[in-house]
């Protein structure tokens, strides 16, 4: 590529508005993202890592699936090989603890509520997640191994050891740091 190509692609991203999100408020840069897939390898939707001035928040937007809840979690291991994406293991839980929000000995670093898909199979929400989960070290986002984010077909009670009973895999994608 030409140095005059490679300034023309330079100042095309920097010149580039910034993304906006209700209101017009501009959206800071993504920390980390994950691509969601289904079982067939198709896209589905994206989950995206921001801080905000209140904390981290985790943006899921998907399409594609069964309306109503489904369970939505961090799981250990950064793959997502189908159908069953069984290779990202189980939730992130470096401390140990059992699964679920409402679960007294829990939860896992992983659990989140569940995702409401609307009637036309959409769901577009934003989760409040631990700040944690960015930093660095074993048991968090960027961990050697990595992470993923996994869509289940079922509702999670919140409750149940190990996963809410929340069903099979259904869309996974791997978390990758932002720019």
């Amino acid at each position: 590529m030409r140095r005059w190509q490679v300034l023309a692609a330079a100042l095309s991203i920097a010149c580039r508005p910034a993304a906006r999100g209700p209101e017009g408020v501009p959206l800071p840069p993504p920390a980390a993202s994950a691509t969601l897939m289904d079982s067939t390898g198709a896209r589905v939707g994206v989950a995206t890592f921001s801080v905000v001035d209140s904390g981290v928040r985790l943006g899921v937007s998907v399409s594609g699936l069964t309306p109503g809840p489904h369970g939505i979690h961090i799981h250990e291991q950064g793959a997502c090989t189908g159908p069953d994406f069984g290779s990202a293991g189980g939730h992130l839980n470096p401390a140990g603890r059992q699964h679920g929000l409402e679960n007294p000995a829990g939860p896992h670093a992983g659990d989140l509520p569940n995702l409401l898909v609307d009637a036309d199979g959409s769901a577009d929400t934003i989760f409040a997640v631990s700040p944690d989960l960015l930093a660095g070290g074993e048991g968090l986002l960027f961990h050697v191994g990595g992470t993923a984010v996994v869509v289940h077909a079922g509702r999670d009670d919140q409750h149940t050891d190990p996963s809410g009973g929340s069903g099979a895999r259904v869309a996974c994608g791997v978390v990758e740091r932002g720019t």
